[in-house]
């Protein structure tokens, strides 16, 4: 279920989503008194596979990340999401539900919409239905390239890849995560996740301590990944807008 904030400090402006920010005036004006700001604390389950999503949920900050397990208990995560997008993609496309669960990576924000109000604004056919299409189309370019990437990159590669693509998403060079979640996100065994860490930064590009990743040399990292984070980066970049509202 989801945490409503309740801070003594200003909530953050829902302009900070990508989607939200692009919307024009008189659309942004309607949905806003039906967006609800909810809390995303760390490793909360919005949805398991197979759940009836009842809300979009357009995250302000923090990291999304949707995640398919399998029967033995293995799991991958399939895409990422931060502030470029949504959350909840089965409301509007018809499927009414996901065969990934979606957990929440890194803690932060995020306006949630009503099932009954998302389809209402989707069947008017303006530009809140153009934005969620081509952010689907976005989505499914990520998740196809990132199973290409499993099947054919190395460890330290793909390491380099989520790492950027996370970082991209914070707006930060710090990433609070433990090696066993990224074991878990990149489906593999802790200790291989230590060991390419540690590869990382003997070469200088991260620093590493207790649940914490700092990238101290981003073109070196860029470098060094494979082609499948500039695939995808150019993607989300060709298909969505670019503006973004300043905090």
């Amino acid at each position: 279920m989801s945490k409503k904030v309740i801070a003594d400090v200003a909530p953050p402006d829902p302009k900070q989503n990508r989607i939200l920010a692009s919307l024009p005036a008189q659309d942004y004006e309607r949905l806003l008194p039906e967006l609800e700001l909810v809390e995303m604390p760390l490793r909360w389950t919005m949805s398991e596979s197979g759940d009836h999503v009842n809300y979009l949920h357009f995250p302000t900050s923090g990291i999304v990340s949707l995640i398919y397990s399998l029967e033995d208990g293995a799991s991958s995560e399939t895409a990422l999401v931060g502030d470029e997008g949504m959350v909840g993609i089965s409301i509007y496309m018809g499927g009414e539900s996901m065969p990934t669960s979606t957990e929440v990576q890194c803690p932060g924000n995020a306006y949630r919409l009503s099932r009954k109000v998302m389809k209402r604004e989707f069947a008017l056919g303006g530009q809140l239905q153009h934005l969620a299409l081509l952010y689907t189309q976005a989505l499914i370019s990520q998740t196809s390239q990132s199973a290409v990437c499993n099947q054919h990159h190395s460890l330290d590669q793909r390491m380099c890849r989520w790492i950027l693509m996370s970082t991209d998403r914070l707006h930060s060079p710090e990433l609070v995560i433990t090696q066993q979640m990224i074991g878990k996100l990149l489906g593999v065994r802790r200790e291989s996740v230590t060991q390419t860490i540690g590869q990382l930064q003997n070469a200088g590009l991260i620093v590493c301590t207790r649940g914490r990743i700092t990238v101290v040399d981003r073109p070196k990292l860029e470098q060094r990944v494979c082609e499948c984070y500039a695939v995808v980066r150019d993607e989300y970049e060709r298909l969505l807008p670019h503006s973004r509202s300043s905090k």
